[in-house]
């Protein structure tokens, strides 16, 4: 559910207007939305593969300085080695392929383009790390592996505040 300062508080972490917000897929403990769903078209017309979209820049510099580290790599070679972890990985890809089918079948979009692409790398390579957390996030615990791994790496990064506060029927400037 969007509630009436979502918008304005989730132009006012990703610095710019959001586009194709479907709804809130996760709210951080804080009460601000940190992860927005989005919709499989933006309404250009441009296909938008990227179903959960994180928006705390908090998270997401903490995230940030985990895929500096090396961690991608290091996820990378346990799901070419480990069989279990490779399952898990699919099914949280066909978990998200799941979700975006029926965003786009509740708003009538057809959107052949990215079908059986998800996001993140999924389900055979770690690109993203912010994409995975933030399905984690929307999903919940124990559908992305990866995801889950980050959260736990991110500890409580909302422990300091909310990274954003817009009043109530406050307007940001992109």
């Amino acid at each position: 559910m969007i509630q009436p300062n979502d918008e304005a508080t989730v132009q006012a972490q990703l610095g710019r207007e959001p586009r194709a917000i479907h709804a809130v897929g996760h709210r951080c403990p804080c009460g601000n939305p940190d992860v927005v769903t989005t919709a499989p078209r933006l309404p250009n017309g441009t296909p938008f593969p990227t179903t959960f979209y994180l928006t705390c820049p908090r998270a997401a510099s903490l995230i940030g300085t985990l895929e500096g580290s090396g961690l991608m790599k290091e996820m990378q070679e346990r799901l070419s080695d480990d069989p279990e972890l490779a399952a898990a990985y699919r099914a949280a890809h066909e978990a998200y392929l799941a979700t975006r089918d029926e965003l786009a079948r509740e708003a009538g979009l057809d959107v052949p383009e990215i079908a059986g692409i998800s996001a993140g790398g999924m389900p055979d390579r770690v690109k993203c790390l912010h994409v995975l957390a933030g399905h984690a996030l929307a999903a919940g615990p124990g559908v992305n592996p990866f995801g889950d791994e980050v959260l736990e790496l991110l500890g409580d990064w909302w422990a300091a505040g909310p990274c954003v506060t817009v009043e109530p029927g406050e307007t940001v400037e992109p």
